[in-house]
């Protein structure tokens, strides 16, 4: 294992011109005190390791030293051909690139390590949009990407229900969710910082790349900024409250009839079963017609109890199904 780590750490090294004891502590998940031995340890066998002294210094390699501990074992080459999206790169534009990455990777294997491509894609296939779904990709979507990739802004036209505005935009990334595409980016103010936003990608109607690159910020962390965001969304939507009693049956179809996160937020604050196994429950909801069509999915086993009238609407529905089937 400190082997591995050794190796990791030269890596890490050879790819930053200098690295702190800290920095290197969190890559590897050891203590400072760690890092100064391997460092030591390093230098001992002949890694030209050096120590800058002093608040701003850190660890580097001296005299242009390159290792050659790069190959790739099968796990990792496997892997590393599992990490493309072949639907997203080519909806962006990049099948051809990444095509032609896949292959000089290839090439640069060892020949028992050649078939990792094809290893990969016949155990692995990611099929992102949901069923009974046919989700096209937005045609201003490739180059959204060409902006996305070459930090440039861009002046974006934003249909927004009735009306279109126009926004200036530094597109920060993309994000695939449910076969819908996002961009997330910076709305620049004044003083040249500004408001991340998300935006679907269907809705954009014109887009013009500007020449001026903008500064991006690296403290941005695109799968957090987007799991804030997409939990807010849904909080923001669930602004109604229903009271259900279900059965065992249907707490386990709950989840996939309405938002999983709410059912097991509500069951964590549920009481003990009734008589007959059934538990009551209190869940968010958009509103009462949404929460007619979910709920609706669960048949006989749920019962809504409030608000009355979304009860009444239920029963209603149960004595014509009744008659349907007398």
């Amino acid at each position: 294992m400190r082997a591995a780590r050794l190796i990791k750490m030269v890596l890490l090294l050879q790819a930053r011109p200098s690295m702190t004891a800290a920095e290197l502590a969190s890559e590897l998940e050891v203590s400072e005190r760690t890092i100064t031995r391997d460092a030591q340890a390093l230098s001992e066998a002949g890694v030209p390791v050096y120590a800058d002294r002093g608040r701003t210094g850190g660890y580097r390699l001296i005299g242009g030293y390159r290792t050659r501990l790069t190959g790739l074992g099968r796990s990792e080459a496997e892997a590393l051909f599992l990490s493309g999206v072949p639907g997203a790169l080519r909806e962006m534009g990049l099948e051809d690139a990444a095509s032609a990455a896949r292959l000089k990777v290839s090439a640069a294997l060892m020949p028992s390590l050649r078939d990792a491509s094809q290893n990969a894609s016949q155990r692995f296939h990611l099929d992102a949009p949901g069923w009974f779904k046919e989700t096209p990709a937005p045609e201003l979507l490739p180059p959204l990407a060409d902006a996305v990739w070459d930090d440039r802004r861009v002046t974006a036209r934003y249909r927004r229900q009735d009306t279109e505005v126009e926004r200036e935009l530094e597109p920060y990334g993309l994000v695939l969710k449910a076969g819908v595409w996002y961009l997330c980016a910076r709305v620049p103010d004044t003083v040249g910082t500004g408001a991340f936003r998300v935006y679907r990608i269907d809705r954009f109607t014109a887009i013009a790349a500007d020449e001026d690159r903008f500064v991006r910020d690296e403290e941005f962390d695109l799968p957090g900024f987007w799991d804030e965001r997409a939990a807010q969304f849904t909080r923001a939507l669930l602004r109604s409250e229903v009271v259900v009693r279900v059965s065992e049956d249907g707490i386990r179809q709950l989840p996939y009839a309405t938002d999983a996160v709410s059912v097991r937020e509500a069951m964590e604050e549920a009481g003990e079963p009734d008589d007959e196994g059934w538990v009551t429950l209190t869940l968010p909801v958009e509103n009462e017609a949404v929460a007619y069509t979910q709920l609706m999915a669960l048949g006989p086993e749920l019962e809504v109890l409030e608000p009355a009238a979304l009860r009444e609407r239920f029963a209603r529905a149960a004595s014509q199904m009744a008659r349907h089937y007398e």
